[in-house]
């Protein structure tokens, strides 16, 4: 495949799938080895997720097509591979003279025990294993209150967050000064999408442009979903098609409320690395593990479809089942509705998210839905219970969103609604007492 003579190092892609301001890949560039770019589609993970049509997995492919193509022109290449990465490992750095390994920094819980079990392999073969900070500006200890504790509540984090802020934390990466260090080398192409267990879900991806105009107005429209005022850039950032840097240097001359949503984004992730319970199925505040839940598996397919009779929570499910995608607006209530209207265990509607969305990332969908739920850390009270048709009558006042995605609204079609909402209000706070009192 290339000179196995010449002493290399591996560039690990794993959540930041571009060439250009990325941390771990100018390290490895200045390194002073030539470097390996190295992609693992991870058995481990893969196989917590439905097979078939997962678009997510299909805009990885797409990305790494893309990488190929763009390294093939620098005369290099990376190696795909479907495996673990333990095995792989093992198997390059035994026919390889590997002498280090670099990749960026992962904070959920199981991604934290993978490198944890990388590094020790690799520590036996003598082999460094460095990490790096990319996917955030602050991560892990950098953002603590005063007395050392981590904080659980979004706006003095956020304030803390701004205060500690410079411009250099969002001075680009030159790692295209140092393409030439790449390995020269040809490699097969990618494995398949059927080959990987996967067809096509013809979803169409957006765009990883930054629109200005759109951030600058952000505030205003942000909550109306029948418009396209959202960023669509979620997805970009979970998979680091875009930087964090890039985007957070536009933010902060444009507009505080986008910068808060990238705030949010870090807390979420500082959150995930604190408290590492959520990451095994537990409530962030533990007593709300005891909430009796009804869990109906006939109205949780009903909410899964679209199909509970309440317009504005149906639109955002289809929307979801069609595009991958849900206003964050709709994504509030109808997180809202499972947990509180049906009281259905939200872990329930969090794992459905997680095979339907595009930019699903586990903190941010963690936390809102245990926040929707009233478990989570920053949560509104358990009291408070979203109506969704007055939401829709301040969101969505012409029903266009509606109209989009429920066009049999005024026809005998569509179902009547699953449960009244004074009833299911009354009801939940009734079971939510009881799991917290006793």
């Amino acid at each position: 495949m290339f000179d196995t003579e010449r002493e290399i190092c591996i560039f690990w892609f794993r959540r930041d799938l571009r060439l250009e301001d990325n941390a771990a890949l100018f390290r490895a560039l200045t390194s002073g080895y030539q470097v390996l770019p190295i992609f693992i589609f991870d058995k481990n993970i893969l196989n917590q997720f439905e097979k078939g049509k997962n678009a997510q997995v299909e805009f990885i492919h797409k990305q790494l097509i893309s990488l190929k193509a763009k390294l093939q022109r620098l005369n290099s290449s990376i190696i795909v591979t479907h495996s673990t990465p333990c095995e792989f490992f093992k198997q390059i750095t035994d026919n390889y003279p590997v002498k280090a390994v670099y990749a960026n920094e992962d904070y959920e819980l199981s991604a934290r025990k993978r490198d944890a079990e990388i590094e020790r392999l690799l520590n036996t073969k003598e082999i460094q294993f460095h990490t790096c900070k990319d996917q955030v500006i602050f991560s892990k200890n950098d953002i603590l209150k005063d007395e050392g504790a981590a904080y659980t509540v979004f706006t003095p984090y956020s304030k803390k967050w701004k205060s500690c802020f410079k411009p250099e934390h969002i001075i680009p990466y030159g790692c295209e000064v140092y393409f030439n260090n790449f390995v020269h080398f040809e490699y097969p192409a990618c494995p398949s999408l059927s080959e990987l267990g996967y067809e096509s879900s013809r979803i169409a991806f957006p765009g990883g442009e930054i629109n200005e105009q759109l951030i600058q107005n952000y505030h205003i429209y942000r909550d109306y979903p029948a418009l396209e005022a959202t960023s669509r850039l979620s997805m970009h950032l979970r998979f680091g098609t875009i930087s964090i840097r890039k985007l957070v240097s536009k933010a902060y001359k444009l507009n505080d409320t986008f910068l808060n949503e990238l705030i949010w984004r870090e807390f979420y992730f500082a959150i995930t690395w604190h408290f590492p319970h959520i990451a095994d199925g537990y409530s962030f505040k533990r007593k709300y593990d005891d909430i009796a839940w009804r869990n109906n598996e006939d109205e949780f397919k009903a909410w899964c479809e679209g199909k509970t009779g309440y317009p504005f929570v149906d639109a955002g499910m289809r929307q979801l089942n069609a595009t991958g995608f849900m206003h964050n607006r709709a994504r509030m209530i109808t997180a809202s509705f499972l947990a509180k209207h049906l009281l259905i265990d939200w872990r329930w509607g969090e794992h459905y998210f997680a095979n339907k969305l595009l930019d699903f990332d586990f903190s941010a969908n963690n936390g809102g839905w245990q926040w929707a739920a009233g478990s989570g850390c920053d949560a509104a009270p358990y009291f408070r219970i979203f109506n969704p048709e007055l939401q829709a009558l301040k969101f969505d006042k012409e029903r266009k969103y509606i109209q989009k995605w429920v066009p049999e609204i005024n026809t005998n079609e569509y179902p009547k609604p699953i449960v009244d909402h004074e009833f299911a209000r009354n009801r939940a706070l009734e079971v939510y007492q009881k799991a917290l009192k006793d």
